[in-house]
């Protein structure tokens, strides 16, 4: 089962919208999705924050605070920055798998 088909069937049977929006953004084409740099993610989250990036997270920047992305795809140097700044890096499905109501965690786009 595809990654789409498997965040829109475990949203609608956990009643988690979150799921299925980020299965709606990874439906995208390829450059219609997020690429987001971890200097606008260190702007937008707090420590110990949890966010889902239905693209790919670029190395551009710095984090300063420890946080949790899930990510389609990451760049080797933006993984290495979120490791050293003490935070992680999971699968979507993983963090779907993890919490499956999908409190607390942030879309960005």
């Amino acid at each position: 089962m595809s990654l789409i088909n498997y965040l829109r069937k475990h949203g609608k049977s956990k009643k988690a919208p979150i799921w299925v929006r980020v299965a709606d953004d990874l439906s995208k084409s390829r450059k219609d999705r997020a690429e987001i740099n971890l200097e606008k993610i260190n702007k937008l989250t707090k420590d110990k924050d949890t966010i889902v990036v239905a693209g790919k997270v670029l190395g551009s920047g710095s984090l300063d605070h420890t946080v949790t992305i899930a990510s389609f795809k990451i760049a080797d140097s933006a993984k290495d920055k979120v490791l050293s700044s003490k935070g992680s890096v999971v699968s979507i499905k993983e963090l779907a798998e993890t919490n499956p109501a999908g409190t607390n965690v942030k879309i960005l786009c």
